[in-house]
């Protein structure tokens, strides 16, 4: 690798093809003492306001989650990344990450707070004009309008660029008659402002706009009734000749659907980031639980197979919570980079979180597949009492299962991950076919076993970058094989996107351990040494049947052979003792009686 590459601030997508020092990342240790407040701030609100009140706000009594909203916003919650001129605090990406962190073991409350403050504010506030942001983000910073997307319909979910919602222009110019009908709307019942995607005339593409409550023409179904998320506001709203003002266009006409990709790129990650907060509360009631549970005399903590459930959710927590941290401060740092270059403000926002799409997906891929083994492995532990509604892990389990469908489906976003970074590769963005072809001739050459590396996580290390290895050569081959039928591929493509998910969180956790070995020496940095290995060591089994599937999918012969010889040489590592890492993990979560890391 040169030195200029070294050096050069890293590009979304390129962990594939290069290596990080563990100096170049933030960890979630790092940060400082007012958004540590911060956090806290939102943690006791939920304590005081909203753990107390479950049943309450599942049953949607009237007004209680408008209530909880309003006393949010008194407290600033709701306006954290806004810009303090208008009347939020102008906090930074990561920042904001924390809260969705802090909010997120707030079942249903959390659904309705992050559904506010991201797909439902920040449209206006990146896209919006002057006097749109003058008139609407204020009150939404404090609540005092609450705000909902209206993208989904019927026939238009994944394919959301297929909404038949339309928008004609009246015959005075001065309005859009909305027509349609939009779904699953979240803070449909109680919102005062809409964010709503049409087609205007015969348009190919979406234009969004603005749409009050009170410009008349809106009507609802009632509630869904839904399998978790219960308390949340979930509707089906019917427009029906809604009279929008012209200047309530946002953004350019046709821009919509760009609207909805890069505001879903934001709301991907801070979902990732919202289960992290529940993941981390359902471990903790999970480990107070198993310290309490008594059989054969003995509390349930004291058997392994309750200590490994224990250690793997916290593994895969901790790992999960390393990547997005991550990537949340990777665009922080390319919004500096482009404001330093010149670009207006909320261009280089929605830019840099537009050059990280990749990691994105990722995070939101396995955050929201992490808290489903987390409630389940919950739900588990407390054995009958985990399936009684009197308990707390049913509405946990419950509530689970949607991350993977919000946001677009886990499938929709494994395919964008490869998509994404072909296409990059495609533009000369990122430079994947010359790794892989190194990769290939490395296959061709003897081995070269080199001197011992006696460096700190330096075996640790080289597995990671075997593990790129073996994703660039499959890639690479399923790209040299199937060429333009490779787009409907879709098994193998998924399997290619595990793989690429799996080195990044997989590195995300071993670089953080390391700068925490470096940094702050001490027992925290030796069990996030333990996470780290415990979830490498998976990944590479995981990365082998991942590579096993899709080369059995489309190489034969003498080419499949030599490169399931490659995916040996590259899943291949040193033994390590992974039960006893799980039980000193497991040992310190049940003496501290909570997650603790």
């Amino acid at each position: 690798m040169s030195e200029d590459l070294k050096t050069k601030a890293i590009k979304g997508g390129e962990f594939v093809i290069r290596e990080t020092a563990y100096s170049d990342v933030f960890i979630p240790e790092e940060f400082d003492e007012e958004a540590k407040m911060i956090r806290q701030t939102c943690i006791d609100f939920l304590d005081t306001e909203v753990l107390n009140k479950l049943d309450r706000i599942d049953a949607q009594e009237e007004g209680l989650m408008q209530t909880l909203m309003d006393k949010s916003g008194e407290l600033g919650m709701l306006g954290v990344s806004i810009p303090e001129q208008y009347g939020g605090f102008g906090k930074n990406f990561n920042t904001s990450m924390l809260v969705a962190d802090a909010v997120g073991g707030g079942f249903s409350f959390a659904v309705a707070l992050s559904a506010h403050t991201g797909i439902g504010t920040l449209p206006i506030l990146y896209y919006g004009n002057d006097a749109q942001k003058e008139k609407y983000i204020p009150k939404l910073a404090t609540g005092e309008w609450k705000a909902a997307y209206c993208l989904t319909e019927p026939n238009s979910g994944s394919d959301a660029n297929s909404g038949r919602t339309s928008a004609k222009l009246s015959a005075d110019g001065k309005h859009y008659l909305l027509n349609g009908q939009k779904m699953w709307i979240t803070n449909g019942g109680f919102a005062d402002v809409f964010i709503v995607f049409a087609k205007i005339e015969e348009d190919k593409n979406l234009t969004a706009f603005i749409v009050e409550k009170d410009f008349g023409g809106i009507s609802m179904n009632p509630e869904e009734h839904k399998l978790g998320i219960k308390g949340s506001s979930t509707r089906q709203i019917f427009f029906n000749d809604c009279l929008v003002p012209v200047e309530n266009m946002l953004s350019e006409r046709e821009n919509g659907f760009k609207i909805a990709v890069n505001i879903l790129n934001i709301g991907r990650i801070k979902l990732g980031a919202a289960t992290i907060g529940s993941a981390r509360s359902v471990t903790s009631t999970a480990i107070n639980y198993a310290n309490e549970r008594v059989q054969f005399n003995l509390p349930i903590s004291k058997f392994g197979a309750i200590r490994y459930k224990l250690a793997e959710m916290a593994t895969r927590l901790f790992a999960t919570e390393s990547a997005a941290y991550r990537a949340g401060q990777n665009i922080d740092d390319a919004y500096e980079s482009l404001i330093a270059g010149g670009m207006e403000e909320a261009k280089a926002k929605l830019k840099s979180v537009e050059l990280f799409a990749i990691e994105c997906a990722i995070i939101k891929v396995w955050c929201s597949e992490m808290l489903d083994y987390v409630v389940d492995e919950g739900v588990q532990i407390y054995g009958g009492m985990g399936y009684s509604a009197e308990a707390p892990m049913e509405r946990a389990y419950r509530d689970s299962r949607i991350n993977r469908i919000f946001e677009g489906t886990n499938e929709v976003n494994r395919l964008l991950v490869v998509d994404m970074l072909l296409k990059r590769a495609m533009k000369g963005e990122l430079d994947l076919m010359g790794p892989a072809q190194a990769v290939v001739s490395e296959l061709m050459a003897i081995p070269d076993f080199g001197e011992e590396d006696d460096r700190a996580f330096a075996a640790e290390k080289k597995i990671v970058a075997n593990l790129k290895k073996a994703g660039l050569m499959i890639a690479g081959a399923a790209v040299q094989k199937l060429m333009m039928s490779l787009a409907k591929e879709q098994e193998i493509l998924m399997n290619i996107a595990d793989i690429i998910g799996y080195v990044y969180v997989a590195e995300s956790v071993l670089l953080r351990a390391e700068k925490l070995q470096q940094t702050q020496p001490g027992a925290h940095a030796d069990y996030a040494t333990d996470m780290a290995k415990v979830y490498l060591y998976g990944a590479i089994d995981k990365v082998n049947v991942a590579g096993k599937e899709a080369l059995y999918s489309f190489a034969e012969g003498d080419e499949l052979n030599m490169m399931l010889v490659g995916l040996r040489r590259f899943t291949k590592a040193q033994p390590f003792n992974v039960k006893d890492a799980r039980q000193r993990i497991a040992k310190k979560l049940i003496e501290e009686n909570k997650y603790c890391f």
